[in-house]
């Protein structure tokens, strides 16, 4: 049996919600499906009260439930899960990556990655999760892997600049280290990194990045059938929205906590859910 059962949908108010409810009931529940298995393997990274050893074993027994599910043997709290990926042949490969990203947190902090490093680290807790959510939403095979390679790498990107301050919280510091020297940085303590007065520099690459891949996810989905892209739209649109009020705010402290407008967001679903 899986140590930690899925996690619920994601709440009403989060914009993941208001993207998933534009789909159609049985894409929509599969997404929620998937997404109960990120928040498990992600509050299990997460919890940084406990021991790195027991984490780590919880995070292998979820790669032996993932196995058991692809073998035909799926544990009782996983049945939904189960039926997911035989309705929309999602691959084990993708669960496992997605896993491995989360290992790379409970091995050890990561402070200040190479860029390499941190690449793979978005292609496993968002890319993959990306391919997984494309065959979902019905994209073909070439399409869906361009879209989560940019798409999922965008919207983590996005995700590390927002999450700054918790992440230093946790001991954590993704900003890296070609950043951090360029921008005349040389520590990895993330408090000390985050109060220097360069790291509106320091953060400048990430926010590029994240720009770039955004306008290179627009042209995969532009070339895509709009009922197949109109979730990714939405997604890609709420979280441009938050890229543009961080790089607004600046990244020096104190940094206010930033959300989503919400009549950005309704605009969004009207747009792109609507029609």
């Amino acid at each position: 049996m899986s140590a930690t059962a899925p996690s619920p949908p994601a709440p009403r108010g989060s914009s993941f919600y208001a993207a998933m409810r534009i789909l159609p009931r049985d894409k929509r529940q599969a997404m929620f499906d998937v997404y109960g298995f990120c928040r498990a393997v992600d509050d299990i990274a997460d919890d940084c009260g406990r021991a790195r050893e027991g984490r780590h074993a919880e995070l292998q027994s979820w790669r032996a439930d993932i196995d058991a599910i692809f073998a035909g043997r799926t544990p009782s709290l996983l049945l939904g899960l189960a039926r997911s990926i035989g309705a929309y042949d999602l691959q084990r490969d993708d669960f496992l990556a997605v896993i491995d990203g989360m290992d790379m947190d409970v091995a050890a902090d990561i402070r200040a990655p190479d860029w390499a490093t941190l690449d793979l680290y978005c292609d496993r807790v968002a890319c993959a999760v990306g391919r997984l959510s494309s065959r979902i939403f019905g994209l073909d095979a070439r399409a869906g892997h361009a879209l989560a390679e940019h798409l999922g790498r965008a919207l983590q990107l996005t995700n590390i600049l927002r999450d700054l301050d918790e992440d230093c919280a946790l001991g954590r510091l993704y900003l890296p280290r070609e950043a951090l020297d360029k921008a005349g940085i040389d520590a990895s303590d993330p408090a000390v990194v985050l109060a220097s007065p360069a790291i509106d520099i320091a953060t400048r690459p990430l926010v590029e990045e994240a720009q770039r891949r955004y306008r290179l996810a627009s042209e995969v989905m532009d070339a895509c059938p709009r009922a197949a892209v109109r979730a990714p739209r939405l997604m890609a649109a709420a979280y441009e929205a938050i890229l543009e009020r961080l790089v607004r705010r600046g990244f020096a402290p104190p940094r206010a906590r930033v959300h989503i407008p919400l009549a950005r967001l309704l605009a969004a679903i009207v747009r792109h859910g609507l029609f």
